[in-house]
Formats: C-alpha cells, sequence, structure tokens
C-alpha cells in the first residue's frame, strides 16, 4: 500500500512539468494581456509584466466594441444550443427506441454526413439563408450554426435511450401513460448527463465559430461575434496585440466558467454514454 502511494507521488511529480508546459500558452496569453505592445514584443517567453496594463481590458471591451460582440455571442450561442440539443434528444431517442424500416441506412448516412467539411456546403447554405431573407442577420446565423446532422449528439442519445430498460416504457404504458408522456416524464429526466454533455459541447463549438459568423455577418460588422471581433485589432499598418490578448482572455473567460460550473454533468454523460 504505501509502496502504490509512493509510485503515485513519484508519477504526479514527473507530471508537474508536463503540466506547466501544457499550461504555458495560456498563461503566457493571460499575462501578455496585461502588457503594454512595446513590452510584448520585446519580452519574449517572460511571463510577467514590468507594470500592470489593466487599460488593455478597458480598450477591448470598449474601443474594440467587444460589448457589442459578447451579446452577439451570447444571443447565438444560446439559441444554437437550444436547437441542437432539442434535435438531438428527439433523434436519439427515435432511433435508440423506435423501430422503422431503413433505420440503419438513415444511421449510415448520418455518418457519412460527418465526413463532409462544412465549408463545402457553405455555398448551398449562404443560398438557402438569402432565400430567407436571413442574411446578415443574428436569426441566420443562429440556423446555420444549428444546421447539420451532429451525429456524435445523436448517437450519445441514440446509446443511452436504446440501453435504458423496456421495463420502463411497460411499466409506464400499465399506468395509462401514452408515448409523449413516456418520453417527457421518464426517459427525458433520465437523460439529464447526457443533456449537459451536449449542450456544453455545442456551447464550446458555437462561442468559438468563426468561419460561420465572418460569412454570415460580412455586411454587417455590428452582428460580429467574438471570434470574428479580433480583427478589429489588426489594422492597416499595425495590429494591436496586447488588445487582442485582453480580448481573448474575454472570449475563454465564459468556456471555462460553463465547464468549470458543469464539469460533473460532463463527464457522467461521456462516461454514462459510452458505458451503457
Amino acid at each position: 500500500m504505501k509502496r502504490n502511494r509512493r509510485l503515485n507521488r513519484l508519477l504526479h511529480l514527473l507530471l508537474i512539468p508536463f503540466c506547466l508546459i501544457w499550461i504555458y500558452p495560456f498563461l503566457w496569453m493571460i499575462f501578455s494581456s496585461l502588457k503594454t505592445n512595446t513590452e510584448y514584443i520585446s519580452s519574449g517567453l517572460r511571463l510577467l509584466p514590468q507594470q500592470l496594463q489593466w487599460d488593455n481590458y478597458t480598450r477591448a471591451w470598449g474601443v474594440g466594441q467587444f460589448s457589442t460582440y459578447f451579446q452577439n455571442s451570447v444571443v447565438i450561442t444560446v439559441g444554437a444550443v437550444i436547437i441542437v440539443t432539442l434535435l438531438s434528444i428527439l433523434t436519439g431517442y427515435a432511433l435508440g427506441r423506435v423501430n422503422f424500416p431503413g433505420k440503419k441506412a438513415l444511421l449510415f448516412l448520418f455518418a457519412a454526413v460527418l465526413f463532409i467539411p462544412k465549408g463545402y456546403t457553405i455555398i448551398p447554405v449562404f443560398q438557402i439563408i438569402k432565400q430567407l431573407g436571413l442574411l446578415n442577420t443574428i436569426e441566420g446565423v443562429i440556423l446555420v450554426e444549428a444546421s447539420g446532422v451532429h451525429i456524435i449528439f445523436i448517437l450519445m442519445f441514440m446509446t443511452f435511450y436504446r440501453t435504458l430498460p423496456v421495463e420502463l416504457t411497460e411499466a409506464a404504458e400499465i399506468d395509462g401513460a401514452g408515448f409523449l408522456r413516456t418520453f417527457l416524464q421518464i426517459m427525458l429526466p433520465l437523460s439529464k448527463p447526457i443533456i449537459a454533455t451536449t449542450a456544453i459541447m455545442q456551447f464550446i463549438f458555437t462561442w468559438n465559430s468563426f468561419f460561420v459568423p465572418l460569412v454570415f455577418t460580412l455586411n454587417k460588422p455590428e452582428l460580429r461575434t467574438l471570434a470574428v471581433g479580433m480583427y478589429s485589432f489588426v489594422g492597416e499598418y499595425s495590429i494591436d496585440y496586447t488588445g487582442m490578448a485582453a480580448a481573448a482572455v474575454i472570449a475563454l473567460l465564459p468556456i471555462i466558467i460553463v465547464f468549470v460550473a458543469f464539469q460533473k454533468y460532463f463527464i457522467e454523460g461521456v462516461s454514462g454514454s459510452v458505458k451503457l
């Protein structure tokens, strides 16, 4: 027992340097956001700034219009998360609990779509959004971000629902519950960890999305998201590096907060969908 503890401690000591190397770029970005542009260029790999420059965050939030970009990112991300989660739940439940002709072919089609890069389908999607009159609108960006099969999320829900005991459904039917009531009152509450996992992953995907918001808000800079808003720090002849670093920290904070707050459900959801 003591030998195992010693080995664990030794292993932890060996892993600490690797952890420091892994988080160094993140720490470098944080400390760079508190430097002047001159110090940023001349400091090299040195972390600590000579003097804290908190006005970089003020400049990023106000002058860089990140207050507006932040609101746009929140609206687009929340809308996409709600749509994707809802569609994934319904599709996964149908594939996991309902037998119908062509089910395997449909799964194969979903899996095949997974390997098609989004850039290959951007032109027809652009035309559809344009025909709907949603080009250069928040609603259009939400629809595009939520579009697609999202096969990973669907498979997670399908696997979870498929492995739930049949006795749950039979007991609900004996009590007089129909298909919809069984789903809403029994199956849906049991899938909370998978729902949380899907919401967190889609939140990260949409929040960090760059290509779609860039294309579908090209003529309206005020509709940019945080990822696209980084361009505001790139001038014709110069780049505001410290302002960009401060903006990057602002953009990353919501992701860190959401993941830390819901990591318990995320781990349960991933392990549960795989184990079951």
